[in-house]
């Protein structure tokens, strides 16, 4: 049986836990005088039940799944010789190998592997069979457990909120260890490019080459690591989509929040929100085959020869249409939250509704709408695919909208293409940028909700 059946099966017997406590918890209420004689409600009693018959039997599973293929890799490789091993090359590759003969994907004559195919077969039958019977026995236990546990006094809603709070906590816990272990992770492979590399030609070298000689006698592929090109790349883009999204995205939001009628207000924001849904590659191959073409028409029309068909002009303007919903989002919430009664004390003084939302309502979302911004910037600097579609690979330190550019996400992505090794530079410089990036996206979120923050302190 397989784990999502396996799982379907603990769930059924679950759910049914959870009827069957609570009809008879219904029940003695009734016996000793009604419902007020519970110390908690009857879902409570069912929920109490189907707790005991799902979490220790999913435990049990989490504990067998992480065991059981290490514990049969053992088995079935201490049935085969070491000459045997050595004869075949790599134990990993045999192993596989035997696997692909159990499953009939790989056909073979040989008496050794059909042996230790026949015995990895054996082994997983029977942990299956055994796993079923473990599960559904500890399973059953815990709700047989459960329904003699019953009684009027029980305190049932104590305990459910207790695995509740103890489940909530393990969830924050693993988003924390897992922040923890991606930073970590990060920042021991960029220590080791910085062990190979200078921090300082990283940081402030203009030339970005990052080719590593394969032999000894190559030249001119010692590489280049000055990761400026890179950056400036990234701003460029970036300034190029924010000066499209902010101004459209905050005009959006004022005319949605101060000037649109109900109606008018359910059409639009559904419609420019939309925007938010459409995967960033639909916007790649708009920005390569609409954008990026029309965009070195236009220049070469009007003398601009050089103009590449790889820009980041198209790229920024791509992405700033990708980001308008969400400045517009993020603005108009902000905008919304501003108290009515400053709005009425300006109209009340005989100002205009163009200068209320001028001198009054801007002015009192402006830490949030600037949080925003903040927070559209790092999505900006993150993007890639439309980088990658439409501004090309190129690390050209230039101020020119119309050259091919690249940025650091896409640096990233070009060196981690492939088989790669982790003990060059070549490799290893991509967790630098990433590095780079974290610090820089980090920082700007820490300014955004600081800004936030004070804004909602100012009105909650």
């Amino acid at each position: 049986m397989t784990t999502p059946m396996l799982m379907t099966v603990i769930a059924v017997i679950a759910i049914s836990g959870f009827f069957i406590a609570r009809a008879r918890s219904i029940k003695l209420a009734d016996t000793a005088g009604g419902l007020s004689k519970l110390h908690s409600r009857p879902n409570y009693y069912g929920s109490y039940v189907a707790i005991l018959a799902a979490i220790p039997a999913l435990v049990l599973l989490l504990l067998w799944q992480a065991v059981e293929p290490n514990l049969i890799h053992s088995l079935v490789m201490a049935q085969i010789s070491d000459a045997y091993v050595t004869q075949f090359g790599n134990a990993d590759l045999l192993y596989s190998q035997i696997g692909n003969v159990a499953r009939g994907i790989t056909q073979t004559d040989d008496a050794v592997l059909l042996a230790a195919a026949d015995h990895y077969q054996m082994l997983n039958q029977l942990g299956t069979t055994l796993r079923f019977t473990a599960m559904t026995s500890l399973a059953l236990a815990g709700l047989a457990f459960g329904w003699r546990s019953l009684r009027l006094r029980l305190r049932a809603r104590n305990r459910v909120e207790n695995v509740m709070q103890a489940f909530l906590l393990l969830c924050s816990t693993l988003a924390i260890l897992t922040t923890l272990g991606i930073v970590l992770s990060v920042l021991f492979e960029a220590l080791r490019f910085f062990q190979m590399i200078p921090v300082t030609e990283f940081i402030f070298g203009t030339e970005w080459s990052p080719q590593i000689a394969l032999r000894a006698d190559q030249q001119a592929a010692s590489g280049s690591f000055g990761a400026i090109p890179l950056f400036t790349g990234t701003l460029m883009i970036s300034f190029i989509a924010m000066c499209i999204a902010a101004p459209v995205g905050l005009m959006s939001a004022i005319y949605l929040a101060e000037y649109a009628s109900p109606r008018v207000r359910g059409i639009v924001k559904p419609i420019l929100e939309i925007l938010a849904g459409i995967p960033t590659v639909v916007y790649g191959f708009f920005a390569a085959l609409v954008a990026a073409p029309f965009i070195r028409d236009v220049a070469q029309a009007i003398g601009f020869s050089s103009a590449s068909s790889e820009s980041a002009l198209a790229a920024g303007a791509v992405m700033g249409i990708m980001i308008i919903p969400f400045v517009s989002s993020l603005s108009d919430d902000v905008i919304t939250a501003v108290p009515q009664s400053l709005r009425d004390g300006s109209f009340g003084l005989g100002a205009t509704p163009s200068e209320t939302v001028r001198k009054v309502v801007l002015p009192a979302a402006l830490p949030g709408i600037v949080g925003g911004l903040l927070l559209a910037v790092s999505r900006a600097i993150g993007e890639t695919m439309i980088v990658v579609m439409a501004a090309g690979l190129s690390a050209n330190l230039t101020a020119n909208p119309l050259d091919s550019v690249t940025t650091v996400t896409v640096q990233i992505v070009t060196l981690l293409v492939g088989d790669q090794e982790f003990d060059s530079p070549k490799t290893l410089a991509a967790f630098a940028l990433g590095l780079t990036l974290f610090v820089v996206t980090l920082a700007l979120n820490v300014i955004a909700l600081n800004i936030v923050k004070k804004y909602r302190e100012q009105y909650d």
